[in-house]
């Protein structure tokens, strides 16, 4: 091991996670790349990683769990969420998990680097003149009910009374725009 911070990547997306290792490593981390929650659980038990980056769908599995476990290992990991469904209710989650921030992708290294050591909320982030549109309020509900049913598609599609397909064909589906 070197005296270079440890940083656990977990991302799915093979070409992404590449070109981020790169980015990182020369930034100063030693990076250590997973695809999978399972890969991503073995590293972090046997690294104990001071960073890591986290996708939060990884394949079909949540990277909201991975959060929970790096926090179990070491509560003073610094964690950013990467997504590119970003949704209220998963930033809310993640941040109560315990990671410091939560980007949208594309992001760049410099922006990660620049999370993990964000101590402080932003004050002057504008806040926007048009509410959400009704197709984003009713993707951003379903994010919500899913989370609250701890991922399981059957049991939220039966709380939202509808046919499991039918709500899996929704969240398939990037977000709306806002």
């Amino acid at each position: 091991m070197s005296d270079r911070p440890r940083l656990l990547l977990v991302d799915d997306d093979l070409t992404f996670g590449e070109v981020l290792q790169k980015a990182l490593v020369k930034r100063g981390f030693e990076v250590f790349v997973a695809q999978t929650v399972e890969e991503g659980l073995a590293q972090a038990a046997r690294l104990t990683p001071e960073y890591a980056v986290i996708d939060l769908r990884i394949g079909h599995d949540s990277g909201l769990v991975l959060i929970k476990k790096l926090k179990e290992l070491d509560a003073n990991t610094r964690i950013v969420v990467l997504t590119g469904y970003a949704s209220i209710a998963t930033a809310v989650e993640a941040v109560k998990l315990g990671a410091v921030h939560y980007l949208t992708k594309p992001a760049d290294a410099d922006e990660i680097v620049a999370a993990f050591h964000k101590e402080e909320g932003d004050v002057g982030v504008a806040i926007k003149d048009k509410p959400l549109s009704a197709r984003r309020m009713e993707w951003e509900y379903l994010q919500k009910v899913l989370l609250e049913h701890h991922g399981n598609i059957s049991a939220a599609a039966r709380a939202l009374g509808m046919h499991r397909r039918t709500l899996q064909r929704k969240l398939d589906k990037r977000p709306v725009k806002e």
